[in-house]
């Protein structure tokens, strides 16, 4: 369960992937009190008025309604969940670190930006983390690891 303060935890992360058991609420409107960080965080991951439906009942959400509205990324067994979880950190831990830094610098850095905006600051390397990103060993490497048809080796450098 993913409840109250658990569930804005979860709100936190980059990916979510639930147990088909898990359930999500926000009870805080029951007790009288905001759930703050909800209330600014998930109107941006899923539809306003299912947002506000959660914010505003306190009500219980199953992990199959969470995966119809995008809260989650994945819905698997409990069987299946550390499994999935682990195969997923395996896939990042291989990843390019400064590909990884870079994706979450300008996404939150252009969330309020126009997209023309948003993407002119990219293509002029406005932002540290694309700059670093496109003056940087691992970027000739994933080029050179692509055309020689070999898997890249990143130094984050």
């Amino acid at each position: 369960m993913a409840v109250g303060g658990g569930f804005e935890l979860a709100l936190s992360a980059d990916i979510i992937i639930t147990a088909d058991h898990a359930r999500f609420a926000l009870p805080e409107i029951n007790v009288g009190i905001l759930a703050d960080a909800a209330t600014l965080k998930l109107p941006k991951r899923i539809p306003y008025h299912v947002a506000m439906d959660l914010l505003l009942t306190g009500r219980w959400m199953e992990a199959e309604e969470a995966a119809r509205w995008g809260l989650v990324s994945e819905v698997v067994t409990a069987a299946d969940l550390m499994a999935r979880a682990g195969d997923i950190a395996d896939l990042l831990a291989d990843g390019p670190p400064l590909v990884f830094a870079a994706i979450k610098d300008v996404m939150r850095r252009t969330e309020t930006m126009g997209f023309h905006e948003a993407i002119r600051r990219v293509d002029a390397r406005e932002f540290e983390t694309v700059d670093r990103l496109y003056g940087s060993e691992d970027m000739v490497e994933g080029a050179t690891a692509f055309a020689e048809k070999r898997k890249p080796q990143w130094k984050g450098r």
